[in-house]
């Protein structure tokens, strides 16, 4: 082990607020979250001696916390996906050719995007929008959007195909978008 990079005495104090801030947001449980910082911290313990120093600390416990959290989300996907039905009712947005049908075509929203990114509230219903998604949908937008995980990665971790794939982020997508919609752009 190399001492001089590691200071497992000083993981919890230093990096468990961090950790667990990164974590609740991509699971929306604040127990798994703790439980997923602290697994972190426990594998980190187990793996000191294969440290090589390449990266910080605080780096290399941050890679372990995201391996958690995607082993979290393949644990659950055995028991999540379910086959898709041929119609959903977001598809309503689209005709046969899909293309948008002319009453849900995006329009302009009026907002100063810079202004409602920085907005709490925003952020609020932004997750409170999430948080009404299917498992599986939810489970596919954080680990695409919030973890930046690609395609052929995601469906890998979570024992999906690639149409499967694409099926639950272009609903996803649609269903944030109603929701946000409603309680955000609207209001």
């Amino acid at each position: 082990m190399n001492q001089t990079l590691l200071n497992p005495d000083k993981w919890v104090d230093r990096y468990a607020d961090a950790l667990y801030s990164y974590t609740l947001p991509r699971v929306n449980d604040a127990a798994l979250a703790e439980d997923l910082v602290q697994e972190t911290f426990l594998s980190a313990w187990k793996a000191r001696e294969g440290f090589k120093g390449e990266a910080s600390e605080k780096s290399w416990l941050f890679t372990i916390l995201k391996n958690k959290i995607i082993d979290h989300y393949r644990k659950k996907a055995k028991d999540i996906v379910q086959p898709l039905a041929d119609k959903d009712p977001s598809d309503r947005f689209f005709d046969e050719a899909e293309h948008w049908t002319p009453d849900d075509k995006p329009g302009d929203w009026g907002i100063d995007y810079s202004a409602a990114l920085d907005n709490k509230d925003f952020y609020r219903v932004l997750e409170a929008c999430k948080n009404k998604l299917q498992q599986i949908q939810q489970s596919v937008f954080v680990m695409k959007y919030m973890e930046d995980l690609d395609a052929a990665e995601i469906c890998k971790a979570l024992g999906i195909t690639a149409s499967n794939y694409w099926v639950l982020i272009h609903r996803a997508k649609l269903q944030l978008r109603t929701c946000l919609e409603k309680n955000w752009i609207n209001l």
